[in-house]
């Protein structure tokens, strides 16, 4: 692997970061309706490998807009590439602007392409014994690579290609890649290469015949079409080989022999770079100019922080933090599961300037440390601030040690910020808000924690209502979720052995199935094989196809074949079979911790962009309720001696929250009265009384009410209940004339998303929505059904949270032998003393129905059982 040195010279593919930008980042926008889009994904990627390589000197080449010798070469060079779109165009100005700004110097070469730039600059380096390290996502490039001069960065994967990883990638050394390129063409660039000649074949002629050249002079050796193609187009590969070749000896206005002042960065333009951050609303890198500088100044380094080794130096720093109202720590432990981990180290910072690392070691052995640091890490008023505080408050209850102050939560905030600005993890947040890469030394993550609350606290304080979630809702659900997770979840294993028997013989008579309908044995879980099966063999008509052209085995095109044909049918129903078995029957009784006996899974609170809680390891959240097998696994989950599973669900509790939000008279009478609200719906729209409604008409109407909720369409209702598009039509109108106030609802929420660019749940959760100013209408019709369904299942998610809240807080204070062990989606799932049973179920049902007041009164159906599933 080559080794980059230390800063090397950079040189950057701006039109490769340009366009990649474009179409990678969703359509982002200013207030003033500007799109910024590639704006920000370029200098994101800018940011991250100039604070990764930390360069001296540098350049970034975009393409000019004049025809280059290649045009003249050969007329239909890059003829099939359309006309940049303006909301592109546009942004190409303000992008140059912020370069410049940043003391980056920017290159057009009039008539000269990008890739013969920095070809030239790339020799010159060379010659003046600079590594070179080229920045794009161009494979042409490759062709340069030498370990002890050049290596690529693609910045979008982090992949760096130095010699080995070119041969990896392309199974040609970079020196044949000029070859290898001429024989297959280059589709973006309209280079048409020898047809029906791809890279296996590229690399199997050039592997026996060395180089182009070689091959040229041995054509008539090869056989068959691809041979006859070759001889044909002979007198073609010189010309597509002088494209496809990086020039490196254009005549530049600059060069590095003569001026490497011109390539040294320069210090940014602050003012400059503040006027373009408000222009274009990049409210963070705002902040981050207007902060000093972090601590962390190089990417090779962790950030300055004092490792104590004597008690003295341990001494010293406890009486500093004794005497610090705030401060940020972090736990360095053994594991990453909270019931097996042990404390080994714990980082502190007070400032930017001042953190440090206590490692336990002779001379500062873990218990003693610890008993010096229990009454600070136990003291309320000693506010702290930390990055997942809830795995920190587990661990170190493992060594009686309960955590409180616990004020700011990085990973947190910058959840409630936006949660879909991409992962919340220290390491995402230190690349995206810090442009550092983190190591894995412990030691920097208090101090990393500090400098991201620094930054991500404004914005949050910036909205009252985030601030509220944040205070109100996220941080004492810490406690809660913690609470549960180490009470965990008891299980009968002989159960689940016993429902493994039964799953695995009803595998074997699917399978048994599946090959006599197939006429031949296969593996039924390689799509490969069940594509040539299902399409090639027997016929079966293509539904979907995947990105690469092939007929799609996805679940969803089996489900409509399985309508038809039987074959279908049966592998869902294997699939089915299997997943349970591999993911619950086999999975849980291995996870089931030995000193507690039960099992403790991990909920986390920033992951999905709504609101709503995921659980891991193992996830319970999706075990099957609809279907035998599924509750069968539920049945398995079990109380302890003396006591009950009592499970809380509420009641279409989406629907109820759409009923309020919309205020549809309707829908708000038909919850007040205590109807079925399907059978309801169904009466509006078949106009019909209640009595009359059918079985059918009440699925119709529970598929209506449920889809217009997750924004389906028309076409999406017409297929989900197997009648024609204008009859779906029909039901749908039908439906709006029953309940104008959800309509009203939909077509206000899609514009006030629009306008905002959120849309926000009862108590101000918000969820970002850039695409739906999306040129591409696939992508903006998704975002309309996003902001259509994010209100209430954000909504849903917040009184389910405030609930959990509520009742912890009630169980604690009351010391009652009642413990919160599950929490699914609406329903949460207790484990009750006998002797408490009938007041618990009473208190339970009366904080969940009035943790919030509608419009629409909140439901709880309670259940009492030996296990969930009979509880449920």
């Amino acid at each position: 692997m080559a080794i980059i040195p230390d800063t090397p010279f950079v040189l950057v593919d701006g039109s490769s970061y340009l366009f990649r930008a474009y179409h990678a980042l969703p359509p982002l926008t200013n207030s003033k309706g500007q799109p910024t889009g590639a704006i920000y994904g370029v200098i994101n990627m800018l940011k991250k490998i100039m604070g990764e390589y930390k360069p001296q000197h540098m350049a970034m080449v975009f393409d000019s807009k004049e025809k280059n010798f290649r045009h003249a070469l050969y007329e239909p060079y890059k003829a099939n590439r359309v006309v940049m779109p303006d909301e592109l165009q546009c942004q190409i100005a303000p992008l140059h602007a912020l370069i410049k700004a940043m003391g980056i110097p920017l290159i057009i070469m009039p008539g000269v392409e990008a890739d013969d730039v920095i070809g030239t600059l790339a020799k010159q380096a060379t010659t003046a014994g600079l590594f070179t390290l080229i920045s794009t996502g161009d494979k042409d490039f490759t062709q340069l690579v030498s370990d002890e001069h050049l290596v690529l960065i693609n910045t979008m994967s982090n992949t760096i290609y130095n010699k080995e990883q070119v041969i990896k990638k392309f199974e040609v050394p970079p020196e044949l890649m000029i070859d290898y390129l001429s024989l297959i063409g280059d589709s973006v660039d309209n280079i048409p290469g020898i047809p029906k000649v791809g890279p296996k074949t590229a690399v199997k002629w050039l592997h026996s015949y060395q180089s182009l050249d070689n091959l040229i002079q041995h054509a008539d050796e090869i056989t068959g079409k691809v041979g006859q193609y070759l001889r044909d187009n002979l007198s073609l590969l010189p010309l597509y080989k002088e494209l496809v070749t990086i020039k490196t000896d254009v005549k530049l206005n600059v060069s590095l022999q003569d001026d490497l002042e011109f390539f040294t960065l320069k210090n940014p333009d602050k003012e400059a770079l503040k006027e373009l951050y408000t222009e274009l609303e990049f409210k963070t890198w705002l902040q981050i100019l207007n902060k000093p500088a972090p601590i962390v100044t190089t990417h090779s380094r962790a950030p300055h922080y004092e490792t104590l080794s004597t008690q003295s130096q341990f001494e010293h720093w406890l009486l500093i933090l004794q005497k610090t109202p705030l401060f940020a720590f972090n736990t360095h432990t053994t594991d990453v599961h909270y019931m097996s981990a042990e404390v080994v180290g714990i980082s502190f910072a007070t400032t930017q300037h001042q953190a440090t690392y206590v490692s336990f070691n002779d001379q500062l052995p873990r218990d003693f440390v610890l008993e010096k640091l229990k009454p600070l890490l136990e003291d309320p008023a000693k506010l702290k601030i930390g990055h997942n505080f809830k795995y920190d408050l587990e661990v170190l209850a493992n060594h009686n040690i309960h955590l409180n102050g616990i004020t700011y939560d990085t990973l947190l905030e910058s959840y409630i910020v936006n949660s879909t600005a991409g992962l919340h993890t220290l390491e995402a947040l230190s690349k995206r808000l810090l442009h550092y890469q983190t190591t894995p030394e412990v030691a920097e993550r208090a101090a990393l924690a500090l400098q991201l609350h620094d930054i991500l606290w404004p914005d949050l304080c910036a909205s009252p209502k985030q601030q509220h979630v944040f205070q109100t809702i996220e941080m004492p659900l810490i406690r809660v979720l913690a609470r549960m997770e180490r009470t965990g979840v008891l299980i009968d294993v002989p159960t689940l052995q016993h429902q493994g028997i039964v799953l695995e013989k009803r595998i074997h008579e699917l399978e048994t199935d599946i090959f006599s309908y197939a006429d031949q044995t296969f593996n039924i879980n390689s799509p490969q094989q069940l594509q040539e099966i299902l399409f090639t063999k027997l016929g079966f008509p293509t539904v979907e196809k995947t990105p690469t052209g092939q007929p799609s085995t996805s679940e969803s095109v089996l489900q409509e074949l399985a309508l038809t044909y039987p074959l279908p049918k049966l592998i869902l129903e294997y699939r089915s079979m299997t997943k349970l078995k591999s993911t619950y029957i086999d999975a849980l009784p291995i996870q089931i911790n030995s000193q507690t006996g039960r099992i403790h899974t991990s909920y986390q609170q920033a992951i999905t962009t709504t609101g709503r809680l995921s659980c891991t390891h193992p996830n319970l959240q999706n075990i099957p309720i609809r279907s035998i097998e599924g509750r069968k696994i539920r049945s398995a989950f079990i109380a302890s001696s003396g006591k009950k599973i009592v499970s809380a669900d509420y009641s279409q509790m989406e629907l109820r929250i759409m009923a309020h939000l919309a205020e549809d008279s309707g829908l708000q009478h038909a919850f007040a009265q205590g109807m079925d609200i399907h059978t309801s719906t169904a009466s509006g729209i078949f106009g019909i009384p209640m009595s009359q409604v059918t079985t059918q008409q009440r699925s119709e109407a529970k598929a209506i009410n449920f889809g217009l909720m997750y924004g389906m369409s028309v076409f999406g209702l017409a297929k989900q209940l197997g009648i024609a598009q204008k009859e779906a039509q029909k039901t749908v109108e039908r439906y709006f004339s029953c309940f104008p106030g959800v309509k009203i609802f939909m077509e206000k929420t899609k514009h006030e998303a629009f306008e905002l660019g959120y849309v926000e749940t009862i108590m101000g959760r918000r969820l970002y929505l850039p695409e739906l100013k999306s040129h591409n209408m696939s992508i903006r019709r998704g975002a309309e059904r996003a902001a259509i369904n994010a209100p209430m299942q954000g909504t849903n998610a917040d009184i389910i949270k405030l609930a959990m809240i509520q009742i912890d807080e009630w169980i604690t204070t009351e010391q009652l032998d009642i413990h919160m062990v599950m929490q699914v989606h609406d329903e949460l799932v207790f484990e009750i003393h006998e002797s408490l049973l009938d007041s618990a179920v009473a208190k339970i049902q009366k904080i969940m129905e009035n943790v919030i007041q509608l419009s629409v009164k909140l439901e709880v159906n309670i259940g009492i059982g030996d296990n969930w599933e009979a509880a449920h």
